[in-house]
């Protein structure tokens, strides 16, 4: 099985956040590792409101599924990790934003995460006949 790896379009090369990569794609989908509130221009973690934070996640998100050649569409399955579930209804709120029509099968869980975020969320993504 061959493997590529996908990058977010404005991560700095500097930018190191551990040991994996912001997407891999494999058998024709693409699985995008935790994402946060980062900023990687500036290689930073940008803390705010569940809200902002969901926001910025997804735009995240958004950019590595864009840079593999899908949309937000080809969205099959995420899973979500919140620092406090009493978040659940704000973050649901800007995160069905992000999705017309049939929404990804999900699970969300309350975790305790890294560098004070609110929320991290992962990705499978069915990508177009072109990558099978």
């Amino acid at each position: 099985m061959s493997k590529q790896k996908i990058i977010h379009p404005d991560r700095d090369a500097a930018f190191v956040t551990g040991a994996y990569s912001d997407g891999v794609i494999a058998g024709g989908f693409l699985f995008i590792s935790g994402q946060a509130s980062v900023d990687f221009k500036t290689s930073t973690f940008i803390l705010g409101t569940i809200e902002e934070e969901t926001a910025r996640t997804m735009d995240n998100i958004k950019a590595i599924i864009e840079a593999a050649g899908a949309t937000m569409d080809d969205v099959v399955k995420s899973t979500v990790h919140l620092s406090n579930i009493s978040d659940f209804d704000r973050f649901n709120h800007i995160y069905a934003t992000y999705f017309a029509g049939i929404k990804p099968a999900r699970t969300t869980v309350q975790s305790v995460l890294a560098e004070g975020i609110c929320v991290e969320i992962d990705c499978i993504v069915k990508l177009p006949a072109a990558y099978e």
